[in-house]
């Protein structure tokens, strides 16, 4: 029975977090220049380092833009040189944000992004259907915040994070030649954020930020199975839908990120960060299911523990812009993100990858309005899997690329 459910992403999905997945698309301009934070330019700052309010240049900002995100996932069998290969559609992540300033010292601002979310689809029949054949998901942060300017040239903020997402996921069950849905729309969880923002020459911007761990707890999700035999239903104690529910609480990790923007001449500047993400804090996943005896706990047949061993992970980002005019703007980047689990720990729900990424976009400037537009590709490279609690062994490869639209709106 235990095979039923032992695959370890679900809710991996209700914010990928959890999954190891940190996905850069909170600011279009910020994409441009490898996702760098130290760029106070407008309310796009809002999510990197509320602390930044202080230094945008504009009382009132207001920005929004999203994304189109496209991904391919490839996975071949070392034995029996089987292969499958995903068929994704395109993602489409969000943000806005705006900030104001009542008085000169003291900003506020509210951010909404959905930095978590994606659909990866495999074929229904491919040797890991038992594992995942869609994971569909979604998250949101809704972040109030304060930024107090403590001195010229020095500013403090902080932020509330309220986390809200929702996963609904499928895979086989080939033993009873079923099925079963995995659903969760209420997960939810509460966090916090701070930095400081350092403009001691004006040349020179410092960006230093921490956003805190999350415990996402999922109360109510719902496991609905479809088999032809309706002993199989009984035996799991279904109820007549051939639901159950089941509650988790999943563990997101911190990040702490400090990032730098130098400006070289007044028209050209460059801008690095650098990411600490605490993924070891994910070392296992709890599931508890209100009737289903299908755990591994001694003590209690309806929990079943999953383990995960994710390891701390790092991010380096390096960034440029010129202005051509006072109108126009290019923008270059790239950055290398590590992948937070090592081969025997690698799952096909949420497949991770030591990632080159190259970044580039244009902005204009139109008076008090600003539009920006950016790319990104990805270079995941490519690593075996050997991970036997899941009963994969072979090779993953994947590709991905990245686009933008974003607006900005600073009009005193």
């Amino acid at each position: 029975m235990k095979k039923i459910l032992v695959s370890t992403a679900l809710l991996a999905g209700v914010l990928s977090y959890a999954g190891g997945f940190r996905v850069s698309l909170q600011g279009v301009k910020q994409l441009a220049m490898a996702h760098t934070s130290a760029h106070a330019e407008d309310a796009s700052v809002t999510f990197f380092n509320p602390a930044g309010m202080s230094f945008i240049p504009s009382k009132l900002s207001v920005v929004a833009g999203g994304f189109g995100a496209s991904n391919k996932v490839t996975f071949q069998n070392f034995n029996t040189l089987q292969s499958a290969e995903t068929d994704n559609p395109i993602g489409t992540p969000f943000y806005a944000a705006i900030t104001y300033r009542p008085i000169e010292k003291l900003t506020v601002g509210l951010s909404v992004t959905t930095p978590f979310g994606s659909t990866i689809k495999w074929p229904e029949n491919w040797e890991g259907r038992e594992l995942v054949q869609k994971l569909e998901l979604k998250s949101f942060y809704f972040q109030p915040m304060v930024s107090v300017k403590l001195a010229p040239w020095v500013s403090f903020g902080a932020s509330y994070i309220y986390a809200k997402g929702k996963v609904d996921w499928d895979k086989a069950v080939t033993q009873f030649d079923g099925k079963v849905n995995i659903n969760d729309n209420n997960a939810s969880g509460h966090g916090y954020g701070f930095g400081f923002y350092f403009r001691p020459d004006p040349k020179l911007d410092v960006s230093i930020a921490y956003r805190s761990a999350i415990d996402m707890k999922a109360k109510k999700g719902t496991a609905t199975f479809q088999f032809p035999s309706q002993s199989v239903y009984t035996q799991l104690k279904l109820n007549a839908a051939g639901q159950d529910g089941f509650s988790a609480v999943l563990p997101l990790v911190e990040e702490y990120t400090i990032g730098l923007t130098y400006k070289l001449t007044p028209k050209w500047l460059v801008s690095a960060d650098f990411n600490y993400h605490g993924w070891e804090r994910y070392s296992k996943l709890t599931l508890d299911f209100d009737n289903a005896p299908i755990g591994n706990n001694p003590s209690d047949a309806t929990i079943l523990t999953n383990p995960k061993n994710f390891k701390n992970s790092k991010t380096f980002r390096l960034g440029t812009q010129y202005a051509f005019t006072d109108m126009i703007y290019g923008r270059l980047g790239a950055y290398y993100d590590e992948a937070p689990y090592t081969t025997d720990n690698f799952i096909p729900e949420t497949p991770s990858y030591d990632t080159y990424v190259v970044t580039g976009g244009v902005g204009f400037k139109l008076k008090q309005f600003g539009i920006d537009v950016a790319g990104g590709y990805a270079m995941p490279q490519y690593r075996k899997v050997n991970n036997v609690n899941i009963g994969l062994n072979g090779q993953s490869k994947a590709t991905a690329f990245y686009f933008g639209l974003g607006f900005s709106y600073n009009p005193f």
